[in-house]
């Protein structure tokens, strides 16, 4: 999909999505060698965005796995649709168990979900499975298997195998640690909080209309919490937010007035509101 480290970053900045060398280095090579990409960090800074800006620039197909836990192989694989087997069998009541056999484990009445839906595709693809560590254990067996071979086996219909490899990105937040063996099938990728000048760069460009001083401002600010031990610091996603709200209110500057009413938008947890409602100085910033 990209011919270069250089392409990579210049495609995904035409869509919106300001890469790092290390994100334009890493991607680049999960496309050259084939490699499924897994990507890790704190929640917002891009992760599950990095595919979808991937998706866009290829012209490729984005296919979603959602993880949770209790997701299980029917949810991500595929399913039977047992309604339909039934109402088939009902009207087959003539028919041998053998002749109604075949017709029902048969592609008619097959529900592919995400993991089949990607490899059964003969277009461009990018599998997004997404939050990948609130899954539980047994489906990283499963997706062991799946991104070792890129193959499916359904019983009553075989082996399918993908006749395109998707490009495929694991994203997690680290809530739990992922098993070696699957760490060992993927490329490895860590997205962090952005350097200020990177995410100054990201906040002109996802809030049109934001003057340069208000930018450089919501940037330092959002510094300053993240030094503070907060439950959950902010991510770039708020800081979006913020300069998004910043601009509704019509505010030019930041005041302790302005940052005050706003800092819901960019903190979740009581505590954290009052935590920095006492440490944080503007003047220091």
């Amino acid at each position: 999909m990209f011919t270069s480290v250089d392409d990579v970053r210049d495609r995904l900045a035409e869509s919106g999505y300001l890469a790092s060398p290390a994100v334009a280095t890493t991607v680049f090579l999960a496309d050259r060698l084939g490699k499924p990409l897994l990507v890790e960090g704190p929640a917002g800074v891009g992760k599950t965005e990095l595919a979808k800006a991937v998706a866009q620039v290829a012209g490729a197909r984005l296919v979603r796995l959602q993880c949770y836990e209790g997701v299980d192989e029917s949810r991500a694989l595929y399913e039977w649709n047992h309604a339909k087997q039934l109402l088939r069998i009902t009207a087959g009541r003539d028919e041998t168990w053998d002749e109604t056999r075949t017709d029902i484990f048969s592609e008619e009445f097959l529900l592919p979900r995400p993991l089949l839906t990607a490899i059964r595709g003969d277009e461009p693809t990018v599998l997004l499975i997404d939050e990948t560590d609130k899954a539980d254990v047994e489906v990283e067996g499963l997706l062991l298997e799946v991104l070792s071979d890129f193959q499916v086996t359904v019983p009553e219909l075989g082996t399918i195998t993908a006749a395109r490899r998707p490009f495929v990105v694991l994203t997690s937040n680290a809530s739990r640690e992922l098993s070696e063996a699957l760490r060992r099938r993927c490329l490895f990728l860590h997205i962090d909080f952005p350097e200020e000048e990177l995410e100054r760069r990201i906040v002109r460009l996802k809030v049109p209309g934001i003057e340069t001083a208000l930018a450089e401002s919501v940037v330092r600010v959002i510094g300053a919490l993240r030094a503070m031990d907060l439950r959950k610091a902010p991510s770039v996603a708020e800081t979006i937010d913020w300069a998004r709200t910043l601009l509704a209110l019509g505010a030019t500057t930041l005041d302790e007035n302005v940052v005050r009413d706003s800092l819901g938008v960019i903190l979740k947890h009581q505590d954290d509101i009052l935590k920095a409602g006492a440490k944080l100085d503007l003047d220091a910033v």
